[in-house]
């Protein structure tokens, strides 16, 4: 596909990965060849395209890459656990390559998105025509979200929520640490665990991006 395109526009610029399936139960009655299929469609999918991208794009000094995460993931979400597990995954992988890329100028961005769309339509139970989506539901009011990380301007390293015509971004927090220094023992980090689960002066947490 990356060969394709550039054997016909000459260069390849920006990617939208966007492949995916699902195949919903509770973890105790998953499979392990859903499990599989979901992380190889989803994360492996993703690596696969995205890598065969990556060279060309950083040694043409641009890119944009976004990668389709879901707050099944970054949230969670009952009975999605091989699915849940995949979108985190996309995350980890944004954060290693905002850094591998920001020299070369290619940014990498994930979007969580919120639509009706044909995957969606295939969970038992929801009655959803993808050709004519709810106008709350639309997937074309997730595309400007998915345009800013593509633009000259997009930010690297970020996920935005997008659906319904609302956008929001999220991102790691961290707490300040507690140091108990090298002779630690648990009964230590037991007298400090309020102060250990303790959030409300967290800090945002990033690569150094």
């Amino acid at each position: 596909m990356v060969a394709q395109a550039i054997e016909k526009w000459g260069r390849v610029d920006i990617l939208v990965n966007n492949a995916g399936i699902l195949r919903d139960r509770s973890f105790k009655k998953m499979t392990l060849a859903d499990w599989d299929l979901v992380l190889q469609v989803h994360l492996s999918g993703t690596a696969y395209v995205t890598r065969a991208a990556w060279p060309h794009m950083n040694e043409q000094g641009y890119g944009r890459i976004v990668l389709t995460s879901s707050s099944s993931g970054i949230y969670g979400n009952f009975g999605q656990a091989n699915y849940g597990a995949a979108k985190m995954g996309m995350l980890g992988l944004m954060n290693v390559l905002a850094l591998e890329g920001a020299k070369n100028n290619v940014r990498v961005n994930t979007l969580a998105p919120a639509a009706a769309t044909r995957m969606i339509s295939t969970i038992p139970g929801r009655d959803i025509d993808p050709d004519s989506p709810p106008p709350e539901s639309a997937p074309k009011l997730v595309s400007p979200a998915v345009l800013f990380m593509t633009s000259d301007e997009a930010p690297t390293g970020v996920v935005i929520n997008a659906g319904g015509g609302r956008y929001y971004r999220a991102q790691i927090f961290v707490n300040d640490p507690i140091n108990l220094g090298i002779e630690a023992t648990f009964e230590d980090l037991m007298a400090n665990t309020e102060s250990l689960m303790d959030m409300s002066q967290a800090k945002p947490k990033t690569g150094g991006v």
